[in-house]
Order: structure tokens, then C-alpha cells, then sequence
């Protein structure tokens, strides 16, 4: 169905010493602005392969921040299954799971102990989602940390759009009864030679909170966070509540050029809004603010051309990046982000207002 073509560019990864490469996919709406549609087929792909594999039993899903947020909610919506995704944020008044990802920009990640603590009982198999396995030793360290708590009964799966592990660690998951699923198998071998050929050029734009870019800034209420444990169909019917606010708010023409951009562990949500914006005949296109920091270059070959340096709407002392900014009839921000955060706020519609003048801020509380 998909081809290496379609699923991977291969990016530099910035001062990683651990994996030089990042594999950035076109259709996952992450780091390069992608056709809503494209990116649910997508997505929806992943989840009919869990369906007919496990139609049987009930699931638990869990993706893995920030870039498979929206792949693990679609999967969940689709399947009617209990989903909650590992965050890097502070939730007060929890405990946590934590474990690592060794390859990672931000090494730490956790789920929320006392959701899962609910949602095992009621479970046959935990399913992690992922955008891509590599090796497989991150899905490793939080099987080994549940394994631990709840026992070693539980059954385990992983379910990825893209698979690269290498015999030897498709070998210690049979062993130990983890099944892996995926759209399409790559082989990372050549990636990091890729990730190190000669480019030049790209753009670096560092965008301070100085000033205050104008806005219109709406709140709506209904908040469903995925950081938590919900249920598919739940969380779907918040995420319609969110549109049809949205819709409600602003006025939408066939044809206008829309973009909308979500906020790193937030994603769903706003590829949510833009595919229904897209069913309005809207041209909408929708990515999100990241961790990742990736080398941009101008060779055409290469994905990633221009690079927004921001302060994070969630903690004004974190960087993230917004890549690859066009310009649109109108550009919505869609983002969980409490407020108050003004040079958060600030840097990010500033970089967006380099190319853009009609910006809104959506905040769903």
C-alpha cells in the first residue's frame, strides 16, 4: 500500500550523538504540513491492521509522545479502545511510570500510574503505538517496568507505521511474545550515511517573545486529554464538540488556504479540526510544534528547509521548533496550553506571522 517514498525523508538529527538521523514522514503531519486526509488514511491503516489482528480482545492502547500522539487517538477512535499517551509534562497530583528512550532529544518519558492502574483490569493486551521502531528497546524498558508491577501475564504488542528493527531485535520480541505490527518495514542502514551527505543552505529563524503580534484568541471549553486515560469513542465526541465550536466561531470558504498548527504532544486535536475543515472543501494542511531539533538545508532532496526556534507555550524555559512555514489565507493555532504564557505565545505567532497575517488561537480548557 505505501512505498519508502511515500513514509520517509531522512533528517540530521542536532548535536545527537546517540543517532545522527531523524526519519521524517510526510504523511504523519508532525514535522512537514500534510493533507489532513492523507494523514488519517494513513493512521487508519495502523488501526485495521490492530483490528483484524486482535478483533477479539479488548485493548489497551498507549502511544508515545509527542510524535505518535495522534497516530495512538486516531487508532483508538477507530477501534472503540482504551487509549492514554506517555508525556513528558508535569500533571499534578499523579504518579507516574517512568521510563526512558535512549535515542531521544528528551530522554524521559512517563504515563500516568493511576490510569493505568484502572485500565489494566480491563484489558487483554497492551498495544504501544508508534510512528517508527527502531530497535525496540524503548517499548523493552516500559514493558520491563510493567512486567514489574503488574505481573507477567499481561500480553504485549507494538503497532507502528514504520518497522527498522534488524533481525536480532525482532528476535528477543519473540521471545519474549511481542508481537510487532507495522505499514511498512524499512531497513535504517543507509540512513545514517544519508542523514551525513553534503547539503547546504537552510534557514535558521530564532523567534524571541519581544512584542506582542496580534491574534484573535478564543477559548472553548470540553476539554478531553489523551495524557489521560479516555475511551475512544469519547474522545472522538470531544474532539466533534471542538469542531463544531470552531466552526461556529469562524467562517469557512471552499477553497481558502488553511493551515493549523497543533502544540508537540498535542496534535490530534487540531489534524482532527483540519480534516473537518477539509470535508468543507477547505484546502487545509495541518503540523505541529516539536522537541526535535533537526538541521534544515536547502537541497531539494531534503526535507526540511526552514527552521522556527520558539519558546514553548507549556514552559517558557523549553525550546521548540515549528519547520517549514507557508503562507495561508488563514493559519489556526489549536493548543491545550492553560494561558498565561505569553512569550510562549508570542514566539510561536510571530514565527507563524513572518509569512502570515491572519492568525487565530484556539485554547481548549
Amino acid at each position: 500500500m505505501y512505498s519508502e517514498k511515500d513514509l520517509v525523508a531522512v533528517g540530521k538529527r542536532e548535536n545527537n550523538k546517540k543517532r545522527n538521523y531523524l526519519v521524517v514522514n510526510p504523511l504523519q503531519g508532525k514535522h512537514i504540513p500534510v493533507r489532513p486526509g492523507q494523514a488519517f488514511e494513513l493512521f487508519d491503516a495502523l488501526a485495521d491492521l490492530i483490528r483484524a489482528e486482535y478483533k477479539e480482545e479488548r485493548l489497551l492502547l498507549i502511544g508515545f509522545a509527542e510524535t505518535a500522539t495522534a497516530i495512538g487517538a486516531e487508532a483508538a477512535v477507530r477501534l472503540g479502545a482504551q487509549y492514554i499517551q506517555t508525556t513528558r509534562e508535569h500533571i499534578p497530583g499523579v504518579s507516574y511510570l517512568f521510563f526512558s528512550e535512549s535515542h531521544s532529544h528528551a530522554t524521559e518519558q512517563k504515563l500516568v500510574k493511576d490510569d493505568i492502574d484502572q485500565a489494566i483490569g480491563r484489558a487483554d493486551r497492551v498495544v504501544f503505538i508508534e510512528d517508527e521502531v527502531t530497535t525496540g528497546n524503548t517499548i523493552l524498558n516500559i514493558v520491563s517496568v510493567m512486567e514489574e508491577l503488574y505481573g507477567n501475564d499481561l500480553k504485549f504488542s507494538v503497532a507502528s507505521l514504520l518497522n527498522g528493527m534488524e533481525k536480532e531485535h525482532l528476535e528477543i520480541y519473540e521471545k519474549k511474545g511481542i508481537a510487532a505490527l507495522y505499514v511498512l518495514k524499512t531497513d535504517h542502514e543507509k540512513y545514517a550515511a544519508l542523514a551525513e551527505r553534503n547539503m547546504a543552505g537552510g534557514i535558521y529563524e530564532e523567534c524571541g517573545s519581544a512584542g506582542c503580534v496580534c491574534a484573535r484568541e478564543v477559548k472553548i471549553n470540553g476539554k478531553a486529554d489523551a495524557r489521560r486515560l479516555v475511551d475512544g469513542a469519547g474522545y472522538r465526541r470531544a474532539c466533534e464538540s471542538l469542531w463544531h465550536e470552531i466552526d461556529a466561531a469562524f467562517k469557512f470558504e471552499a477553497g481558502e488556504r488553511v493551515l493549523v498548527v497543533g502544540t508537540e504532544e498535542f496534535m490530534y486535536p487540531a489534524l482532527f479540526a483540519a480534516r473537518c475543515m477539509e470535508e468543507k472543501g477547505v484546502l487545509a494542511w495541518s503540523h505541529s510544534t516539536t522537541r526535535s531539533p533537526v538541521m534544515v538545508f536547502a537541497d531539494e532532496s531534503y526535507p526540511l528547509k526552514t527552521r522556527y526556534e520558539l519558546k514553548s507555550l507549556y514552559d517558557k524555559d523549553r525550546t521548540t521548533y515549528l519547520y517549514n512555514i507557508e503562507s495561508y489565507d488563514r493559519v489556526f493555532i489549536i493548543t491545550d496550553a492553560a494561558g498565561g504564557e505569553e512569550e510562549g505565545k508570542n514566539s510561536l505567532v510571530g514565527a507563524i506571522a513572518r509569512k502570515n497575517n491572519n492568525i487565530n488561537l484556539i485554547r481548549w480548557c
